[in-house]
C-alpha cells in the first residue's frame, strides 16, 4: 500500500507498506527510488512487512530546495519509523541508502533497528582521501556534477552504464534510466555533494547490531574496497560477496540477494554472528 508520511512541515515522502510481520525499512541509493527494489518487493512481503522509502527528491517524494544531507534524511526515516510505529526492525541501505543507514544508527544510537544491512553502500567514503585510496576522486564528482547541470539525462545514462554487470535488454535499462529522472536535478546534485564530502569512518564502530554486508565484486561505482573496510570497522558485521555482480547486486543476482535478505530477516535475533 502507497502512503505519504510528513516528514517536516510541508515535506512528505512517498512509501510502500506492504506485507506483515517484522519490518525491513529499504532505503534506495543516487538518484533513484523504492521502485528500484521492485525484484525484491516480488519476494520479501512473502516473509516480512517490507516498508520501501522513496527520499526526499527522489522518486514520489516531495522536492524541497534542501535538506540532502547524511543528517537531515536520517531524520525523515526516523520520521517514517515513527509515523508507521516500526519496531525490531532490519534497516536496509543500498548505494548511498548504506550511509544514510549509517547514519541513522550512530545518530539514534540504532533507535527501534535490531539488525542492519548494507547492500553495495557508498561507505565508509565515497570518495578518495589522503589515507583513503578508494572509490572516485572528488574532482571527478565535481566534473559529474557539471554534466548533470548541463545534460543530466546524458549523464545519468553514462552513470548507468556502470551500474551492472550482467546483459540486460534496452527496455529494462530505459526503465531504469527513468526512475534516475525521476528525481529533482537540484535534489539530484545536492544529494552527490553529500556523497563526495560525508565520511563515516569514526562511526561505524559505535554500531553493535548484527549486520549483513553484501558487495558485488565487480562494483565499479562504490569498489568492493569499500565492503573490505566496512567490514574491519563494524563489530559485529558479516560479508557476503556477490562474484557474478557489479553495483546493482538487486539485479545482476537477484535471487541469491533475496534469499540472503530473507535468511538474516528469519535468523535467530538473539545470536551474534
Amino acid at each position: 500500500m502507497g502512503r505519504y508520511v510528513e516528514v517536516e512541515k510541508n515535506v512528505s515522502l512517498y512509501v510502500e507498506d506492504i506485507g506483515e510481520g517484522q519490518p525491513i525499512v529499504l532505503i534506495h541509493g543516487w538518484p533513484l527510488s523504492q521502485q528500484t527494489f521492485e525484484y525484491q518487493l516480488n519476494e520479501l512481503p512473502k516473509h516480512a512487512r517490507v516498508v520501501a522509502i522513496d527520499l526526499r527528491g527522489h522518486g514520489k517524494s516531495d522536492c524541497p530546495i534542501d535538506g540532502y544531507t547524511y543528517d537531515r534524511m536520517a531524520d525523515d526515516i526516523r520520521a517514517v519509523i515513527d509515523a508507521l510505529d516500526l519496531n525490531n526492525i532490519v534497516l536496509a541501505g543500498f548505494s548511498m541508502g548504506g550511509p544514510i543507514a549509517v547514519r541513522y544508527m550512530t545518530r539514534y544510537a540504532g533507535y527501534r533497528v535490531e539488525k542492519l544491512v548494507l547492500m553495495a553502500a557508498a561507505a565508509p567514503v565515497f570518495t578518495q582521501r589522503v589515507d583513503y585510496p578508494y572509490g572516485m576522486k572528488k574532482a571527478e564528482v565535481d566534473e559529474l556534477i557539471q554534466q548533470i547541470e548541463a545534460d543530466r539525462p546524458l549523464a545519468l545514462a553514462g552513470f548507468g552504464k556502470k551500474f551492472f554487470n550482467s546483459d540486460i535488454s534496452k527496455p529494462f535499462s530505459n526503465w531504469f534510466q527513468q526512475i534516475a529522472l525521476s528525481a529533482s536535478s537540484y535534489g539530484t546534485i545536492q544529494a552527490a555533494v553529500s556523497l563526495r564530502d560525508e565520511d563515516l569512518r569514526i562511526e561505524l564502530p559505535a554500531i553493535q547490531v548484527p549486520t549483513l554486508i553484501m558487495h558485488g565484486k565487480k562494483d565499479q561505482i562504490c569498489p568492493f574496497e569499500f565492503a573490505l573496510e566496512m567490514g574491519e570497522l563494524l563489530p559485529n558485521a558479516k560479508l557476503i560477496p556477490f562474484e557474478n555482480s557489479g553495483h546493482g547486486l538487486f539485479y545482476d543476482e537477484k535471487e541469491e540477494f533475496n534469499n540472503q535478505l530473507v535468511q538474516f530477516i528469519q535468523s535467530n535475533r538473539t545470536i551474534a554472528f
